[in-house]
């Protein structure tokens, strides 16, 4: 093969279109190729832009089942293979085995063209745009067809010309004739089935989507059989910003660093075999015996260098990588943070109604798992594929330019293979893949959830019940893990019969021209053998590297859909904090319910009447359906919710504690377990008063405050809690009416109405339903006395 430096043959300028009374083909290849992928790039653009913005995704049931449609695609993607085996037997078979410039733009522009076309069909099959259907593919494609087609047709215009094939005078002229067959057989064949259009939603299919019952997609069933590479594009600007550390110009430099050295680690894997062959060539005489045996230990020198800064083969031991390593630390830190505390701030800004519908111990996993597939797709990405891809690319232009075409091109095809193969195989996996993780995000949610609720299933004896279900769940994720790892079998499989294949085939080739053509030595069958072992080692690995991208994609989306959540609660725009100073609380006409079909609050009562709702509304874990909530004569929608959370405090129905010590100045330090499971209910109600007095809020809200405590205990503490709400508003929820006799005006709540309202003795008077309560405590109360006073003179 000879590289020509020339854009056109000999005699020939880009501009000249008619050459020997035919037309000139420099200038067709080129401005054909030129064209279709200007057009297909800027056009197919914009339309992929529509279909994101306001495309919405077709079920897979919906999609139409003909075979034509995997035809077509066949064709199209058959056009790029054919420019490449013309490209290859220009460089090696054809009379002067001359490449020319406009032979390898021809064949770069063609293998982007069509496969973006293919793009574009899916897209066109896959997704609908909210409009009109139309009755087949859409102008652009069908234009970009025409345009193929028409392109093939110009060559007849040549047909009587000698510098063009048509006569057939010789084996280049046949197989030129052969191969314009075969791409005018494709291209007609492209253009009616692009007119059939055999892959899109036919009308009667389209209109058939308003039926709810077959709706557009699934969306778990499609989530399902998603590819994981979908929205690619969006997830890599996601994680642009983490790559990228704005806020440190050292870490900055250090990203820029770390780049140069990974670009020299690819020069360094290029001259560690050269100077290894140098060396062997250097240890054999040339066949007329005119160079004697040398000695080279100044190349022994620079090999055992390269050597060092590449390390073990792979660059797994080398300086380059460990230095690399070393100051990629620092960056790794800055991303695990930064993603960390990010999505740590937005779980605490999500709303109570999302907390509660969501389980603990599956979202911690989620989040554990996100923030390290942050790291790993860095580091997959960066350090792992892009070498990896970078170092093939050099070593198919180096065979092709030390060699011949023949040793480029069995690099090529087996890389090829390998990695499309691999890319297939993996996607029928990721289905497995993703089951299994929600299998073991079940499974974790379970174990947590029952370990955290460890009382309430010694109370009810359950243990068993808890063991089993756990049981279950973990031989439900075996039984996708078992799913996962024979597919993972069967491509490892795969992958070693591709690679033993190039070896084998480049192997023969190289020895034959080294004992019988006699056109390479030794030292270039070290120098591809080297090489290639060398390609193959972190190759052998890019299945792994792509299933644990691909792993890491699935942990990423799980982690984007956390940080997709909107805030149902948020300050409105220009909110200022709260200004609290008589502590005036209104509820004008509020309505409000955590389910449509159910009120909560229409406009002290029995249990579910709404009574601590009101507490949550008041620090707007929920906002109000209709009405408002005015503080000091603000509406508390319009300040900022730090604010008003900051001037209301709260003793809550049920105490949660950290897992964590309680300090006092007396250096009394107890250790409360999780939830506070370790101290008994008064000394949790205890522990929420005095976190309430430390905060000194100007509002106080108690919600059945003291329910925990003894009749004793709880006269002691009234006495506190009478100093605490001094001076302050205070709002009680309370079941024992004895706790709020005092109270400036009561509130009856029943079914989520005010029916009654007054002082203590006012609402006696009534006798209405705060009255009948108020009797049914004292008669409680009275029998409780006597039973007692009973049993201790039964005791005597």
């Amino acid at each position: 093969m000879v590289l020509n430096m020339s854009y056109c043959p000999p005699g020939i300028e880009i501009w000249d279109v008619w050459v020997n009374n035919g037309t000139s083909q420099c200038f067709m290849d080129t401005l054909s190729s030129s064209i279709l992928a200007g057009f297909i790039l800027i056009a197919g653009t914009i339309q992929l832009c529509m279909y994101r913005k306001y495309g919405t995704e077709v079920a897979r049931n919906h999609l139409s089942k003909s075979k034509l449609y995997y035809v077509q695609i066949f064709f199209t993607l058959f056009l790029p293979v054919l420019e490449v085996i013309r490209f290859v037997l220009q460089a090696a078979v054809y009379n002067d085995k001359a490449v020319y410039g406009y032979m390898i733009v021809s064949l770069v522009l063609t293998l982007f063209a069509y496969p973006f076309s293919v793009w574009i069909v899916r897209v066109e099959r896959h997704y609908l745009l909210p409009s009109v259907p139309t009755r087949g593919h859409g102008i652009i494609l069908l234009v970009f067809w025409t345009l193929i087609f028409i392109s093939e047709n110009l060559a007849f215009l040549n047909l009587g010309q000698n510098h063009w094939w048509f006569k057939l005078k010789d084996l280049t002229d046949q197989l030129e004739m052969s191969l314009f067959v075969l791409r005018y057989v494709s291209c007609l064949a492209i253009f009616i089935l692009g007119l059939k259009a055999p892959g899109i939603m036919q009308n009667v299919d389209y209109f058939s989507l308003n039926d709810a019952q077959r709706n557009i997609a699934d969306s778990e069933r499609a989530r399902e059989n998603r590819s994981t590479w979908h929205n690619l594009w969006k997830k890599l600007r996601i994680l642009s910003p983490f790559l990228w550390p704005k806020k440190d110009v050292m870490l900055q430099f250090r990203v820029i660093f770390c780049f140069f050295l990974l670009a020299g680690g690819r020069v360094v894997n290029l001259y560690v075999p050269i100077y290894q062959k140098l060396i062997v060539d250097s240890m054999g005489e040339d066949e007329k015996h005119e160079k004697p045996l040398a000695f080279r230990w100044d190349w022994i020198l620079i090999y055992v260098g390269f050597k060092f800064l590449q390390g073990g083969g792979t660059g797994g031991m080398g300086l380059l990588n460990n230095l690399r390593s070393f100051l990629w630390i620092r960056i790794q830190q800055y991303t695990t943070r930064e993603v960390e505390v990010e999505l740590f701030r937005h779980l605490h800004s999500l709303s109570l109604r999302w907390h509660l519908g969501r389980k603990t111990g599956e979202v911690l996993r989620v989040m554990d798992r996100g923030t390290d597939s942050i790291n790993n797709l860095l580091n997959y990405i960066i350090f792992s594929i892009f070498p990896t891809i970078t170092d093939i690319l050099v070593a198919v232009v180096y065979f092709i330019a030390a060699f011949n075409a023949w040793f480029g091109l069995i690099v090529f095809i087996t890389m090829i293979l390998y990695i499309a193969l691999t890319i297939v195989v993996t996607e029928w996996r990721t289905k497995f893949q993703r089951r299994m993780n929600l299998a073991d995000n079940e499974t974790r949610a379970r174990s947590v959830d029952s370990l955290l609720n460890f009382e309430t299933v010694k109370y009810y004896g359950a243990e068993q019940y808890e063991v089993e279900a756990f049981r279950d769940a973990v031989l439900k994720y075996q039984k996708e893990e078992f799913k996962s790892t024979v597919t993972l079998n069967i491509l490892n499989t795969i992958q070693n019969i591709i690679i033993c294949g190039g070896l084998l085939a480049g192997s023969l080739l190289c020895v034959h021209m080294v004992v019988d053509q006699h056109t390479l030595k030794a030292g270039d069958y070290v120098l591809f053998a080297t090489y290639i072992v060398q390609l193959y080692v972190p190759l052998n690995w890019f299945g792994t590297y792509y299933r644990s991208i691909q792993k890491n994609f699935v942990d990423m989306e799980n982690m984007f859909d956390l940080l997709r959540e909107e805030q149902e609660i948020i300050d409105a725009p220009g909110a200022g904090p709260i200004s609290v100073k008589r502590g005036s609380v209104e509820f004008n006409n509020v309505s409000f319910g955590y389910l449509p079909e159910r009120l909560i609050l229409k406009n002290v009562g029995p249990t579910g009447s709404g009574k601590s709702t009101i507490i949550r509304l008041l620090f707007r874990f929920y906002d109000v359906e209709t009405g408002s909530i005015i503080i000091d004569g603000q509406n508390i929608k319009t300040v900022t919710q730090e604010s008003l959370r900051r001037s209301i405090g709260v003793v809550p129905q049920d105490t949660v504690l950290f897992n964590n010590t309680i300090n006092s100045p007396r250096g009394y330090d107890t250790q409360v377990g999780e939830r506070g499971l370790r101290l008994s209910g008064g000394e949790k109600q205890r522990v929420a008063i005095a976190r309430t007095l430390l905060k000194a809020p100007a509002i106080i809200l108690l919600d059945e405050a003291t329910s925990a405590l003894d009749t004793q205990t709880e006269r002691n503490i009234q006495d506190s809690l009478t100093q605490m709400c001094a001076n302050r508003t205070t709002i009680i929820v309370a079941h024992r009416l004895s706790t709020i006799i005092h109270a400036d005006e009561i509130l009856v709540v029943q079914e989520g109405e005010i029916v009654e309202r007054g002082r203590h003795e006012h609402l006696i008077g009534q006798e209405g339903i705060y009255a009948n309560m108020w009797r049914q405590q004292l008669e409680s109360r009275e029998n409780s006395s006597a039973e007692s006073s009973l049993e201790k003179s039964s005791a005597a």
